[in-house]
């Protein structure tokens, strides 16, 4: 049996937007990474999708501001929709299957895509 990889967990991050399906972190590592890519994001009747994104960016950016972070047990799916637009590798040697690979919020692209995630406060 393959031993599963080490994975940082971030006590205080938020699980997930509250009354969806949408989750921000995962309990426990897996012995298969999900592989961080760059999700195209399709327009949708379900509103909570973007809801979910903007709140996930806000959640970040509260818990990690401009400092790099590790990936640890930040959803892999939900950070693939915000992946090489919002969020991006924040080393050379970038894993994108790993619990360890540094991430950057792309504050510019952002500010201008997610205006709301860096009020004090955001409304859902």
């Amino acid at each position: 049996m393959a031993k599963t990889p080490e994975m940082n967990k971030h006590r205080g991050f938020p699980a997930g937007l509250t009354g969806t399906q949408w989750q921000f972190t995962i309990r426990r590592a897996n012995q298969k990474v999900t592989v961080l890519g760059q999700w195209r994001r399709h327009p949708t009747l379900d509103k909570s999708v973007a809801l979910a994104d903007a709140a996930f960016l806000h959640a970040l950016w509260h818990y990690f501001g401009t400092e790099p972070f590790e990936r640890g047990n930040l959803d892999g799916e939900r950070l693939s929709r915000l992946f090489g637009r919002e969020i991006l590798p924040a080393e050379r040697a970038f894993d994108p299957a790993s619990y360890q690979a540094l991430l950057k919020i792309n504050e510019p692209l952002a500010r201008k895509n997610f205006p709301q995630s860096f009020e004090d406060v955001m409304e859902v």
